[in-house]
């Protein structure tokens, strides 16, 4: 690995080929568990099905995108010149690509099917590949390049994968016409200054006449107030009074926050405290050296209160419940946080071997040989 220069320290660039695809590897198989621990935090009601089933979604484009990344950069390690390119991560505190990477795949969604309309098809570049190594008894690495580009752009042309931000989205949860009805809006970004995917999930009460999603007036507006919102600095408490001010028919009944991240891994990371002699005790193959935190944020509504709006209406306001012992969130403008972390046998096995206090209240979700994954506190 080497730094990507002076301007950021916390970046390194995966020159060989070999490193960039163990982390590839790496980041894939963690997509890969964290479906799996979704379905053992139903159980531990952390989230519902429908929370699930939309994280699933976002965690299913975060996998496309280290997928159409890792096309991208197969073969660029063997090119000279301009086009000798490698990906960039953030090794402290993130464990993933930085923001700059997903930035970049997004400019080049846009420009996809150009791309794709202009270069030869995949059939084409295997045609010229074989004759290249049957007549010319050569390696055809500059065709392996332009396979490599061709699917990257491929992949980018299905769609369905994390962009920078992730646009709100509802689904309906309960009410009907001419009633009060309450809405799951999600949404997420890949965090710039922390290089990490951020998922938002809001409980909101629409009493608004027209149902949110169809109302031309209010989405637009709603979709992007909480984008503009979606900041780790902000507090949730922040979030949604800001929105509760904003918007007088939506009523927000609950916001969480789930920030994916960071990722621990002895081959690509640096690590601090505790969470470093776990990994180095564990001592474990390859691919299995990791360990992935995971924080949800929850802040719940405990009430409302009716507020004067000019001279004749009223308006109703949202009272957040805050942890009055100021230990599970209130200091963060939650009514709690909730830590979990993801890792496999090995390390979990030196985890609790160690029993670092900083970790014991902490949920561990371990995944097993059949795919299954197991709940531990």
């Amino acid at each position: 690995m080497a730094e990507t220069g002076k301007l950021d320290a916390d970046h390194r660039r995966l020159e060989d080929e070999a490193s960039a695809r163990a982390f590839f590897d790496q980041t894939r198989r963690i997509a890969t568990v964290l479906p799996a621990a979704l379905a053992e935090m139903v159980r531990d009601r952390l989230f519902n099905r429908v929370e699930t089933d939309v994280i699933g979604g976002y965690l299913s484009a975060l996998k496309a995108s280290i997928d159409a990344l890792s096309m991208k950069y197969l073969i660029s390690d063997r090119i000279d010149g301009p086009l000798r390119q490698h990906v960039t991560i953030d090794i402290h505190e993130s464990g993933f690509p930085v923001w700059s990477e997903i930035a970049q795949t997004a400019a080049d969604a846009a420009q996809a099917d150009e791309e794709l309309a202009r270069t030869a098809d995949t059939q084409a570049i295997k045609d010229r590949m074989i004759r290249e190594i049957v007549g010319e008894l050569s390696i055809p690495t500059r065709l392996q390049y332009a396979m490599s580009q061709r699917l990257y752009y491929e992949a980018l042309a299905r769609g369905g994968l994390f962009w920078p931000q992730m646009h709100p989205q509802g689904f309906w949860l309960s009410g009907q016409e001419g009633g009060r009805r309450r809405w799951l809006l999600h949404w997420a970004v890949y965090d710039s200054q922390l290089n990490v995917p951020v998922l938002y999930l809001m409980e909101v009460d629409d009493t608004g006449r027209r149902p949110l999603i169809e109302d031309a007036g209010r989405w637009p507006e709603v979709r992007a107030h909480l984008l503009a919102q979606s900041v780790t600095s902000l507090q949730l408490l922040t979030i949604a009074q800001g929105f509760d001010h904003d918007f007088d028919r939506l009523h927000p009944h609950r916001l969480r926050r789930i920030v994916l991240g960071p990722v621990y891994s002895q081959s690509f990371t640096v690590q601090e405290g505790p969470i470093r002699q776990v990994l180095e005790n564990a001592r474990a193959p390859k691919g299995e050296d990791w360990a992935m935190a995971m924080t949800v944020e929850d802040l719940r509504a405990k009430g409302a209160t009716v507020e004067s709006s000019g001279f004749f209406s009223v308006v109703e306001r949202q009272v957040f419940h805050l942890d009055p012992l100021d230990t599970h969130g209130a200091g963060q403008g939650a009514t709690s946080a909730t830590r979990a972390l993801i890792l496999p046998q090995r390390p979990y096995q030196a985890l609790v071997s160690l029993d670092p206090a900083g970790f014991r209240e902490i949920r561990k979700y371990v995944p097993g040989p059949d795919g299954r994954v197991v709940g531990y506190r």
